[in-house]
Order: C-alpha cells, then sequence, then structure tokens
C-alpha cells in the first residue's frame, strides 16, 4: 500500500511542504535520495549534496555506520536518530534486516534505553500527557497532527522486568509500534505513541537531574482512574474507531484496566493477552516433538502476576477446547510467586491469583514445587534473573524425557536461564524458548537454534487484523487464533533445529497470516465494521505499508 504521506508528496507535489520543512519531516524526506527534478520542484536545492542516492545505497550506509559504532546502545540511539529523520528509510532498514535490527530497536536493548532515557532523549515523539494535564487532554490530543488508527500506551509503572521507570519508560510505546509498521505493515502514520506521566515512586528517577517526567509520587486511586478515563474518552473522540494497546502497567492497575474497558471499546493487554498467545503457541510447538495433548501437560510458572495468569488463562481456554472441565484445565496450571507456590490457604492472596490458588499444601521454592508436582513444563515470567538454576533444570530433566522450559522473562538480565544452560543441564533435551535473543548451542555434535518466544510474533498481526477489519473489540478468541495460526508456521524443519517459533524474517508473511485469522474471528462474530473482502489473505496484504520511495 502507498504511504499516505508519500502519496500526497508524489501526487500533489505542489501541495507539499518544500525547503528545510520538507527535509525536517521524517514522513517525507527521502534526503540524498530526492532526485534533480524533485530538488527543483520541492525548493531543495542547496540543502543537500550533488549526489542523488539510491534507498539500496542509503540502507547500505547506514549499516556500515550502524555496525562500526562500539555497542548496542549507540546503535540504538543511531537508529532513533534515522528514524527521527526519514521513516521510510528506517523501516526499510529494520525489514530487510529484522534479525539484526529488532533487538536494538526494542529487547533486549530498549530496556537499557529506558533506563538511560533522560540521557539519551533527542526529539519527541509520540505524546506526553501529564497528570497536570487533567481537564484538556482533549486539547492536548488535537495536536496531534496525523490520524491515529493505533495508541500503545504505558504509564511507565512495570516496565519490561526493571519495575517504576516513570516517563523514561516512553521507550517501551515508541519500541512496540516500530515493530507494528516493520512486523505488519501498520503505517507510521497510523501510530501513535502515548505515555500517560502520573508521578513515579523510584526515587532514584526522582533525584535524577536528568530525569525528564513529572518530580512527583504517583497518582493513584481515584484520581489515577479519573485521569485515564479522561484520556480514554478523549483518544476515542479524536480518533473514532482507535485501537488502544495498554503497555507496561503494574499489575494492580493492568487487570483492572483492561477488564473495565474491554467489552466496550477495542482494546488490549500485550502483557497479559499476546505474551499468553505466544507462550501458548510454543507450547503447541513444543507438543509436537514431546508428544501428548495440551489438556494432558502440568504447567508450572514461576511468577504470578499479569503474564503468568495471562498465560494460564489461555492455556485454560485452549485445554478445555480439547475436553477437559474449566476446573480440571486450571488444576493443570500452578503459580508459584515470591513467597512459594500459590495456594488456597494463604493469607494475602489478590484477586488475579484466587483462580489458580489450589488445595495443596504450602511449597516454599521453586525447585521443591517441581519434584512435588512434578510439571511436564516450567514457565519463567517472574523477572528473576538465574532462578532456573542448574538444579531445576537437571530436576526437571529427571521428570520428563524432553522437558519443557521456558525463560521468557526479559531483558536478558532478567532472564531465568540461558540457552546454553538449559541445553546443557537437560542433557540437549530441552524444549526451550526464550525472551531475549541468544545465539546458536552447539552441544556434543548437534546445533540447537533457540528461538525468542517475543509478543512481536503475535501482537502486530492481531493489531493489523483489528484494525483492518475495524473490529469494535479484542477477545480472547482472536487471540487463540493468533496462536494457532503462529503455531501452524513453525516448519518441520525449525522444530528439528530445536526452534518452537518461525524464523524472524518470515515475520511479515506471520503477522499476515495472525491478522487474517483475527479478522476472520471479527466477521464471525459480527464485530467487524468494515466490508468483508472475498479474498481476506489478499485484502489483508493490501494494508500492508511497504516502505520505499
Amino acid at each position: 500500500m502507498t504511504a499516505p504521506a508519500r502519496a500526497k508528496l508524489n501526487s500533489h507535489i505542489s501541495d507539499s511542504p518544500r525547503g528545510l520543512a520538507l527535509l525536517r519531516d521524517p514522513l517525507l524526506n527521502k534526503g540524498t535520495a530526492f532526485t534533480d527534478a524533485e530538488r527543483d520542484e520541492l525548493g531543495l536545492r542547496g540543502f543537500l549534496p550533488a549526489h542523488v542516492l539510491s534507498m539500496e545505497e542509503q540502507v547500505a550506509r547506514v549499516l556500515t555506520n550502524l555496525r562500526s559504532l562500539p555497542n548496542d546502545l549507540e546503535k540504538y540511539i543511531a537508529l532513533n536518530s534515522l528514524h527521527d529523520r526519514n521513516e521510510e528509510l528506517f523501516f526499510r532498514v529494520v525489514c530487510d534486516n529484522i534479525d539484526e535490527i529488532q533487538p536494538l530497536i526494542y529487547t533486549p536493548t530498549v530496556g537499557l534505553a529506558c533506563q538511560r532515557f533522560g540521557l539519551i532523549f533527542q526529539r519527541p515523539r509520540g505524546m506526553f500527557i501529564s497528570a497536570t494535564d487533567r481537564g484538556r487532554i482533549a486539547d492536548l490530543l488535537r495536536n496531534w497532527p496525523y490520524p491515529a488508527k493505533l495508541i500503545v500506551v504505558t504509564d511507565g509503572e512495570r516496565i519490561l522486568g526493571l519495575g517504576d521507570l516513570g516517563a523514561h519508560g516512553m521507550g517501551i510505546p515508541v519500541g512496540k509500534l516500530s515493530l507494528y509498521s516493520a512486523c505488519a505493515g501498520v503505517h507510521p502514520e497510523h501510530c501513535l505513541p502515548i505515555m500517560l506521566d502520573v508521578g513515579t515512586n523510584n526515587q532514584d528517577l526522582l533525584n535524577d537531574r536528568y530525569y525528564i517526567g513529572l518530580r512527583q509520587k504517583r497518582l493513584t486511586g481515584k484520581a489515577y482512574d479519573e485521569f485515564v478515563d479522561e484520556f480514554i474518552t478523549a483518544a476515542r473522540a479524536a480518533f473514532p474507531g482507535v485501537l488502544i494497546q495498554f503497555e507496561d502497567f503494574a499489575n494492580h492497575s493492568a487487570f483492572r484496566l483492561l477488564h473495565k474497558y474491554r467489552e466496550d471499546i477495542p482494546v488490549f493487554n500485550d502483557d497479559i493477552q499476546g505474551t499468553a498467545a505466544v507462550a501458548l503457541a510454543g507450547l503447541f510447538s513444543a507438543l509436537r516433538v514431546s508428544g501428548g495433548k495440551l489438556a494432558d501437560q502440568q504447567i508450572l510458572f514461576l511468577g504470578a502476576g499479569e503474564a503468568a495468569t495471562g498465560i494460564a488463562d489461555l492455556i485454560v481456554s485452549a485445554m478445555m477446547a480439547e475436553g477437559l472441565s474449566e476446573s480440571e484445565a486450571i488444576n493443570r496450571n500452578w503459580l508459584v510467586d515470591s513467597r512459594g507456590l500459590v495456594v488456597k490457604n494463604r493469607a494475602g492472596l489478590t484477586e488475579h491469583k484466587l483462580r489458580y490458588a489450589h488445595d495443596h499444601a504450602p511449597v516454599d521454592d521453586f525447585l521443591t514445587a517441581i519434584r512435588t508436582l512434578k510439571p511436564t513444563a516450567i514457565i519463567g515470567v517472574a523477572a528473576v534473573g538465574g532462578a532456573f538454576t542448574p538444579e531445576v533444570l537437571k530436576a526437571m530433566a529427571e521428570i520428563n524425557h524432553r522437558p519443557i522450559v521456558f525463560a521468557l522473562s526479559n531483558p536478558t538480565s532478567k532472564a531465568e536461564c540461558s540457552a546454553e544452560e538449559a541445553y546443557r543441564h537437560t542433557g540437549g533435551r530441552a524444549l526451550f524458548a526464550c525472551g531475549s535473543p541468544y545465539d546458536p548451542v552447539k552441544l556434543d555434535d548437534k546445533t540447537f537454534v533457540p528461538r525468542q518466544g517475543n509478543n512481536s510474533y503475535i501482537f502486530p498481526g492481531v493489531g493489523l487484523g483489528a484494525i483492518a477489519s475495524g473490529s469494535k473489540l479484542v477477545t480472547d478468541e482472536m487471540f487463540m487464533a493468533a496462536a494457532h495460526t503462529l503455531a501452524y508456521l513453525v516448519t518441520h524443519d525449525d522444530i528439528e533445529q530445536g526452534s518452537l517459533y518461525p524464523s524472524l524474517p518470515r515475520i511479515r508473511e506471520v503477522s499476515a497470516h495472525i491478522a487474517a485469522a483475527v479478522a476472520d474471528v471479527a466477521y464471525k462474530h459480527g464485530l467487524a465494521t468494515a466490508p468483508k473482502p472475498n479474498d481476506m489473505m489478499a485484502y489483508i496484504e493490501r494494508q500492508m505499508y511497504d516502505p520505499h520511495y
């Protein structure tokens, strides 16, 4: 699909910005690729060096410079700067080199970038809406110059596994929306990252001279809820039908906000629902090797927050689809938090844990829980680095011929174990997925290629499908369809080398198939507002932005 802004430049060149104003608009700027005719027409003579470069030459130059930089944070900064200058070129670089670039613009590098955000901040991207803007959020959103169809919003309270980073968490919505455009072809003009700056309880940030956010403790209670509600109402008015993705909210807000809005407007929480779908897809792939049905598995989670319960909820639904009752399915999913196994007789359980609080004697630690419950799969989502110790991995290998080990926490410093540790301590028998990227692992005469159980396999396609169909809601059935589709796209060759997910260079193909599956659900249940196409895949592919001049 031709880019809306680029189409305006090409079709109505006399109406386009000119000269320096054009070169400073990242949606329109082509830099040294402007032709001689365009330079004459658009008042660019004298602002650019004489030689006209093709996009391919520009990409090669970007990669040469990028690869010469000393560390990943410097590369993140360089890519961010390119994003601010020339979006078309930025997304061409990302799309053509996704294996190399995705870890630089998202996990794991984005975690470090958020920690250093005040130091590396150069140019605003998206909108910062602070608690001091209460009563005028609608006015702020009217300042946004583009027709947003997708908003990714955070309040910065639980950034990855790093905790409360306040306004510095803006790197997450920016990174997520970059992946929407690169991985699923949602046009960047339709993407709006938003930081709801309600303060921070991180005292180090409040003392940091370079902190860019409100220097106050977090807004809470009724005032917080009213602030978020004002934002949601204003966003829906400013951008009718807009899809809103909640990102990196703390547990106490994430579940409540999702349940408050999900039955009325198109909204989802990627940490809860996207993580669930990618984990479920990984389980489906693992079972192709280990055999058996999902309904026969015993799942033990390290973590009991939004990711763990979100995954467990979707697994329960999938087990019920295989014939279990709801109570039988729930009883096959167990949670371990910082206080040990989540059991019914423990006082002070929060609401989201109660569904998985079973009748069982207390168990204090994860290793004892493994030896007691004998799980077929362990899923780490607690952001406790190194928690899958050699003893944990060996215990799983003693219990299972092919133990399923998912170390999904990110960034890498928070990973429960590395790929090399998972394979080495299980004698190469682990069916492994990770939250951050790892290089291939050679063990004896076999090379394993671990793949990231990254939400980027799921949320871009879900978002594209919801937008393309004009869906009025985003439902759990859509995430179930996404999980089945992702697992179906894992090839025999992937499985043979230990990969439970498709290769990342296939991500646009994966996203297109997921979008079609999601749109099918929307049409099936009368949620779609767009006319139903005769050929769903062809329709989805026509919606996908392809960065080029």
